[in-house]
């Protein structure tokens, strides 16, 4: 029998297995928020890593996939590894949830203390009446209908179209109604809301821009920038199930809308396309406050905090302003929406760090005045009112928007990494765009 001296064993020297059990734990459910609240599979990897090692566990192994997280931490020779495993069920977006995860693990302290503040954080309710975030969604469409050149008329009109798809969305998932579902119910009645109210006559607004309105309320929740960025990290199993989902709440969207013009073609309804949609309104103040109002809007919406929404604000004035100013020097809308992200993701890094906001709510806010939903509608109207293949390369189009503006707060994200200062051993270990979680573990270890 082969005799193995006890000088040969080594490994780590551990907590007992009860400590082990509990930070593993706590690690899992503080990863699961990140994750159902948006986050990337590298920003999640590195935060539960930072949990660990602040309680005495450095050899652990974190495998992140977009439905479950599995830690496993290794003991050495002479004890076997303990694993665990959670399953991510619920999608959520509370954006102060998010940023109170990430204060709790800047500032850890004894590991029954951070279990019983981390209970307090995930029961807790949304800081604001859900009444609030539905109007948030109404001002946010209204802000956008300013953005592209509405009026007052306008503004109103899809505001409150907004928050009925809102309302019968909220009644749809209290059934457990699939989100591709939702989806389309929330395209067909917003689509098919502007069309009638464009086709009586009543109101004098453009059904084009009406429905582009809607069409960017409804893709603003789709994670297209934690999807470009679990691409970019080498995630490519999360990556490809975000994409998976973002391609299918798309394409309900997509059937909703068609869905709707193809009614009104049948019922006879004069729904002519107007002219083509100017880039941006040319008031520049007017597309400062409208892009700031988007952004704000649409943090209110997901639950973010006050300061949240200041930042969320500056950030979609300067995303707005740069796209405008891209394309007065003639680049196109492509060429035009990545540098105007890349622009939005590099000054949302580099002032949510300082701020200890999550990047995530800037930059995901930010880009929201951008959403290429006139385009998108364009791309329908051919296909399904006037018979126009065309309409395919107007959606591909719309699409490759959508991934400039995505890529770009990525890369813009990277760009800031040199400006940070004070970066943790663990920040280095993981370089690469990071937009949420903190960059280094906690203040103090806990041995």
């Amino acid at each position: 029998m082969l005799k193995i001296s006890t000088n040969s064993l080594h490994g780590p020297a551990l907590p007992d297995d009860t400590t082990v059990h509990l930070v593993l734990d706590l690690a899992l459910k503080i990863g699961e928020v990140q994750m159902s609240s948006g986050a990337g599979a590298a920003d999640v990897t590195a935060t539960i890593l930072s949990v660990t090692e602040s309680y005495g566990l450095p050899h652990t192994e974190v495998d992140v996939i977009y439905t479950s997280i599995s830690v496993s931490c290794h003991r050495g020779t002479e004890a076997l590894p303990i694993t665990s495993i959670r399953v991510v069920r619920q999608r959520s977006l509370d954006y102060t949830r998010l940023a109170d995860v990430e204060h709790l693990v800047r500032n850890l302290g004894p590991i029954e203390e951070a279990h019983a503040r981390l209970e307090d954080i995930t029961n807790a309710k949304h800081p604001y009446p859900r009444w609030v975030a539905t109007a948030a969604w109404g001002g946010m469409a209204a802000a956008v209908a300013f953005l592209v050149g509405g009026g007052l008329v306008l503004a109103l009109t899809a505001a409150a179209i907004t928050a009925v798809v809102d309302r019968v969305g909220r009644i749809l998932n209290r059934r457990n109604l699939p989100f591709f579902f939702q989806q389309l119910v929330g395209g067909a009645l917003g689509t098919g809301a502007a069309l009638a109210i464009f086709s009586t006559g009543l109101l004098p607004v453009r059904p084009s821009l009406l429905v582009a309105v809607g069409i960017v309320v409804l893709l603003s929740g789709l994670a297209l920038v934690s999807t470009v960025q679990d691409a970019i990290s080498g995630y490519n199993v999360t990556a490809a199930g975000r994409t998976v989902e973002t391609v299918l709440l798309s394409a309900g969207l997509i059937a909703g809308v068609a869905l709707a013009i193809r009614a009104a073609v049948h019922f006879g309804l004069d729904i002519r396309l107007s002219d083509p949609l100017p880039a941006l309104i040319s008031a520049v103040p007017m597309q400062f406050a409208a892009g700031a109002a988007t952004s704000a809007f649409f943090a209110l919406a997901c639950y973010a905090r006050p300061r949240a929404l200041v930042a969320a604000a500056i950030s979609g004035a300067i995303g707005t302003a740069a796209y405008g100013l891209m394309t007065s020097f003639g680049l196109d809308a492509l060429l035009g929406s990545a540098v105007a992200a890349a622009i939005t993701g590099f000054g949302g890094a580099t002032m949510t760090r300082r701020l200890r906001i999550p990047t995530l709510v800037v930059v995901q806010a930010g880009v929201v005045p951008l959403l290429p939903g006139w385009t998108t509608y364009r791309g329908l109207f051919q296909l399904t009112a006037e018979g126009d293949p065309a309409g395919l390369s107007t959606l591909v189009f719309a699409s490759g928007i959508a991934l400039a503006l995505a890529g770009g707060v990525v890369f813009g994200e990277y760009l800031a990494q040199p400006v940070r200062t004070g970066l943790g051993r663990l920040e280095r270990k993981f370089a690469g765009p990071r937009m949420s979680g903190p960059l280094k573990p906690s203040k103090r270890r806990l041995e």
